[in-house]
């Protein structure tokens, strides 16, 4: 496997690869309306990118944002690095990161296919199921 590493910083500064993420997993093959994917969140959140580096050539392959509200969204792996524990890297530098920030809790909307993984990393069910652009979500916490 490559080298993968994780970086954080503002969407100016990581427009081009999280948009190129987000538009593979979550319009392409989640058949997301590009007008329900972006939204004016991307530019007051934290928005982490996982790279594969490889021959010194970095490639963005997972992404997710972090909202001043203390949600986790937007979480999507590219579909040739799943299963692989990137997604789970990201998460995990995003709790980190929300720790040294000192937040109590951290909030996440996720796709009822994920719960477990979530679960995995310490959130829990919150509320019950909805459709959130026809897909099954469920609220999930976890408190830091």
């Amino acid at each position: 496997m490559d080298k993968i590493y994780t970086t954080a910083a503002s969407w100016d500064k990581l427009i081009a690869d999280a948009m190129h993420i987000r538009e593979q997993v979550f319009i392409q093959e989640q058949n997301i309306p590009e007008q329900d994917e972006w939204d004016d969140q991307d530019e007051v959140s934290l928005h982490f990118i996982a790279y594969a580096l490889c021959n010194e050539f970095k490639k963005p392959i997972a992404t997710a944002r972090l909202l001043p509200n203390h949600s986790i969204g937007r979480v999507a792996v590219l579909k040739d690095y799943r299963g692989q524990g990137i997604g789970r890297l990201i998460m995990q530098s995003i709790i980190e990161h929300a720790k040294k920030e000192h937040r109590e809790f951290l909030k996440l909307s996720s796709q009822v296919h994920a719960i477990q993984f979530y679960q995995s990393l310490g959130f829990h069910v919150e509320g019950t199921e909805y459709l959130d652009c026809g897909i099954p979500h469920i609220d999930m916490i976890m408190t830091l």
